[in-house]
């Protein structure tokens, strides 16, 4: 029988899953801004097990999880270097996340031996102040570089 979450912690999985649903298509940002973009900032680990646990898509019962793979782009959180991160699984989650942002038209640059897989920040990063729908106007989220975090 699954563990049923606190209210804290049923709260922190909907903020980052919502959090990250504001990521652009063919942009990436990292664990540690999403975290961050919540006012956790020690929390990068914690948005990973979030999306670790970000349930699939089932078509045939459709309304059970309000957040799923399909509604939520995982693909474009990566590690605080650019890199995709192994997931102990023989790599075929990383392949997968690449595959995604692929599609999307980021260009993520394949490891060697036991190097990661990574996508060059400069060109497809998104570090914005905050989140868009955090706006108190309509002027347009300003966004910095990973490295002026």
């Amino acid at each position: 029988m699954p563990r049923e979450q606190s209210d804290e912690a049923a709260w922190w999985f909907d903020a980052v899953y919502r959090a990250v649903q504001q990521i652009p298509p063919g942009r990436v940002t990292s664990y540690r801004h999403v975290a961050e973009l919540l006012g956790f900032p020690k929390r990068a680990r914690q948005v990973g097990v979030c999306l670790k646990h970000l349930p699939d898509y089932d078509p045939a019962d459709p309304d059970r999880h309000f957040f799923h793979g399909d509604n939520v782009p995982w693909q474009r959180v990566i590690n605080s270097k650019g890199g995709i991160s192994p997931r102990g699984d023989g790599g075929s989650a990383a392949n997968r996340q690449a595959v995604k942002l692929r599609q999307e038209g980021v260009q993520v640059v394949n490891g060697r031996g036991a190097e990661e897989s990574h996508v060059d920040f400069s060109a497809y990063g998104w570090f914005p102040s905050r989140l868009p729908d955090e706006s108190d106007d309509d002027s347009e989220v300003e966004v910095k570089s990973e490295t002026s975090t």
